[in-house]
């Protein structure tokens, strides 16, 4: 609004001087016009006449020269006519109202003294004496039949302010002005709680998020740059939501890989320490409780790769190994439980030997999480895949692949998220705590590469990761 008052001031500055000054151009070429005028009208009868003595011609001829000098004022109401002698005397004097003579006024003696060497005089000025406010105001000298100066001519214009045009268009710029102004206001009103309307209950919602609750979602209405930004709003709400719940479900699932084998350990130890577990039994239930204390150690070393990686300090070293050679042992290392499950092995390598570029000890993090679970979550009988191949220029392709249940699709966007756990029963998975695929992700993103995964619910599960090919010959 502050700005729409300011255009209008502005306009109505401009208007006014731009009209001010052509106004005073035209009355300033009538004055002159007017005083050239009634100069030659004077002389021209002066000579006629044969009077030598200019104010004795204008006593004598006055009604004859009242009548022209009303013809010549006729169109302007506001123009003064003075007739000087040489010596400044107002000699005769007429406006749109009156006309008389001898007036016993003279003009500024340094105005007269100007104009008798014959200078006519533009300016705008007051005459002191005669006028109380400035005028416009243009002097001609008259001559008479010897070519003398016998006297002057001054017109005056006291129209120098605003015209009557001028103040009638200011007039209807500030009422228009005005209802411009009040429908602008009335404009910017609906406008802005359009926009603010939006973000007020943006603010609302974000304070709710605050307080724990993210249920809340902000009304989208219309296609424009608020309403995009509102959906956006509520999709962050969704995914802090989703967060929340798999946050809340991370933590009881840590709770639980955390109490359910301390609770073990503890009971064994308590019964062997109390006599209740005979001495017999004791190789066998140590032989659990260091399992469980793997367990243990397991879930942490995972809570403090997060941590390390989220903290930017775990660092990769980049060395050159065969990748083949890499899923070789890791599947030996299975063997146990792929034959306890039956399962038939297909192992796929384009090459004998196939180098990558990468943290040895990270990839073999990675591929035996994957691996792990494979198997953990491959029917009975099934099949498990390893292929390596190339993919693109310069990169291999990695994919594991298992018959089984597979991922439910709606599950597909969040399995590397660090969260999520697959088995939420823990039916088939009662030692996961769903990092795997959390630091998977997060150690290939590290290494500029992709990791994804393809799962036909209900038949199969394939996870595919790329890795950087090394091409240098062997011993470079």
């Amino acid at each position: 609004m502050l700005i729409i008052v300011i255009s209008f001031v502005a306009l109505v500055g401009i208007i006014t001087s731009t009209v001010n000054r052509y106004s005073a151009s035209a009355k300033s070429e009538m004055v002159e016009g007017t005083a050239r005028s009634v100069a030659l009208y004077l002389e021209d009868r002066l000579t006629h006449t044969g009077l030598s003595d200019f104010s004795s011609y204008i006593i004598l001829n006055e009604p004859d020269i009242s009548a022209v000098m009303r013809v010549i004022t006729a169109n302007s109401n506001d123009i003064t006519i003075l007739v000087t002698d040489t010596a400044g005397n107002i000699i005769y004097y007429t406006d749109s109202a009156v006309s008389r003579v001898n007036t016993g006024v003279s003009i500024p003696k340094t105005l007269m003294d100007e104009l008798m060497t014959g200078v006519e005089i533009s300016q705008l000025d007051y005459l002191e004496g005669v006028f109380d406010r400035r005028h416009m105001i243009y002097a001609v000298p008259v001559y008479n039949s010897n070519n003398y100066i016998c006297g002057a001519v001054f017109v005056c214009s006291a129209s120098v302010t605003l015209s009557d045009l001028l103040e009638a268009m200011i007039k209807t710029i500030l009422v228009a002005s005005l209802w411009i102004m009040i429908a602008a206001l009335i404009a910017v009103y609906f406008v802005s709680e359009m926009v603010i309307g939006p973000l007020k209950n943006m603010s609302r919602a974000a304070k709710s998020f605050a307080a724990g609750r993210f249920d809340v979602r902000v009304p989208v209405k219309g296609s424009d740059e608020v309403a995009e930004l509102a959906v956006a709003f509520n999709n962050m709400a969704e995914s802090l939501a989703n967060l929340e719940n798999m946050r809340n479900t991370f933590m009881a699932n840590v709770s639980h890989d955390l109490r359910t084998p301390m609770t073990t350990i503890a009971g064994f130890i308590d019964g062997i320490l109390a006599g209740a577990i005979p001495p017999d039994k004791h190789e066998y239930y140590l032989g659990i409780i260091a399992s469980e204390v793997r367990r243990l150690s397991r879930l942490v070393a995972s809570l403090l790769d997060i941590s390390r990686m989220q903290a930017g300090d775990r660092k990769f070293s980049m060395s050159r190994f065969d990748i083949c050679e890499m899923a070789r042992q890791i599947l030996i290392s299975f063997e146990q439980k792929i034959d306890a499950k039956h399962l038939e092995v297909e192992f796929e390598c384009e090459n004998e030997y196939m180098t990558v570029k990468a943290d040895r000890d990270a990839i073999y993090q990675i591929l035996y999480n994957i691996c792990d679970n494979a198997v953990k979550f491959s029917r009975e009988g099934g099949v498990l895949r390893i292929t390596i191949m190339r993919y693109k220029e310069k990169k291999l392709l990695i994919s594991v692949f298992n018959e089984g249940q597979g991922i439910p699709p709606e599950d597909v966007p969040f399995v590397f998220e660090r969260f999520y756990k697959s088995d939420k029963s823990r039916g088939l998975d009662k030692t996961g705590v769903g990092l795997g695929l959390f630091i998977a992700k997060t150690i290939i993103q590290a290494h500029n590469q992709d990791i994804w995964v393809k799962s036909n619910y209900g038949k199969n599960c394939e996870f595919c990761f790329t890795l950087e090919e090394d091409t240098t010959p062997s011993g470079h």
